[in-house]
């Protein structure tokens, strides 16, 4: 079944349809036309433009093409599973929630609260500008993801990260088996409270970053403004050029051409077992 060329504004206007294209439509209109493509399969959509809530929820076996979900498009993607999106703009709020299965590349994300409890997904060359983002998800890829936004990655699990680019502020909060290769990480307190961090070859920029972190590793990186660093952590750590200050590291070793302060509250200066070597 083939729907080409049509524009539609009523409620659930192609509930349950499967096996079929759906090809330069237009959902809007005066009508409240929510849940316009709601539990469907094996569905084909291209050159489509979606104005009102939750157009894909409960959809199994998706793609979805060169496609634009405006601002009021509001929860855009929720209970879906293996869909893939190309080329496309999202921009309303919630745009991805508790799906599973997911690749998107080459997209146009706006949208807060973005991904939250999803599981498998896979992001490439993309743009997100988003608070919140990829809350509680698990087994996650992406590549080349230029991101900006506030309190990102917070209790994600099984996260890998390659050529990216984050501008955001508390990231990797609470998070567990992430590795961020070739990327550049700006904004303050990161990976506060992660188990098995791990950052190879990147950026690092902000104050107070990476505090009581258990397990974290840091090989080749360059970290710029970073005060007060590593505090309680479990760390280990190869650093190119100057940390600002490392105050109170539990264990394991720091390795940096300078440090700018190396503060220990009296406490932490006995039980610390961190080695820290400059030069």
């Amino acid at each position: 079944m083939i729907y080409r060329d049509k524009q539609y504004d009523e409620e659930r206007a192609l509930y349950d349809v499967e096996n079929a294209e759906i090809i330069n439509c237009i959902f809007a209109g005066e009508a409240d036309g929510e849940s316009a493509i709601k539990e469907c399969r094996n569905i084909k959509v291209r050159d489509c433009e979606f104005h009102l809530r939750y157009p894909f929820w409960h959809v199994n076996n998706a793609d979805i093409d060169n496609c634009s979900m405006t601002e009021s498009c509001r929860a855009a993607l929720w209970y879906d599973q293996n869909v893939n999106i190309r080329n496309s703009r999202l921009h309303g709020i919630k745009a991805l929630r508790e799906c599973r299965e997911i690749k998107i590349s080459d997209c146009d994300l706006n949208s807060d609260e973005f991904a939250w409890r999803c599981g498998k997904i896979d992001i490439k060359n993309s743009v997100l500008n988003s608070q919140y983002a990829f809350f509680e998800c698990r087994d996650v890829n992406i590549e080349n993801l230029s991101m900006t936004g506030k309190y990102s990655f917070q209790y994600v699990e099984n996260m890998t990260v390659r050529n990216s680019e984050f501008k955001t502020k508390d990231a990797f909060w609470h998070s567990k088996n992430v590795t961020v290769y070739d990327s550049v990480v700006y904004g303050e307190y990161l990976g506060w409270y992660s188990e098995n961090l791990k950052l190879v070859n990147c950026k690092i920029a902000g104050t107070q970053p990476l505090c009581y972190c258990k397990g974290l590793i840091l090989e080749n990186c360059t970290m710029i403004d970073t005060d007060l660093s590593f505090e309680n952590s479990e760390v280990e750590a190869t650093v190119s050029g100057e940390i600002v200050s490392v105050k109170n590291p539990l264990s394991g070793y720091i390795k940096a051409d300078k440090i700018g302060e190396i503060i220990f509250d009296e406490k932490h200066k006995i039980s610390s077992r961190c080695k820290i070597h400059v030069g």
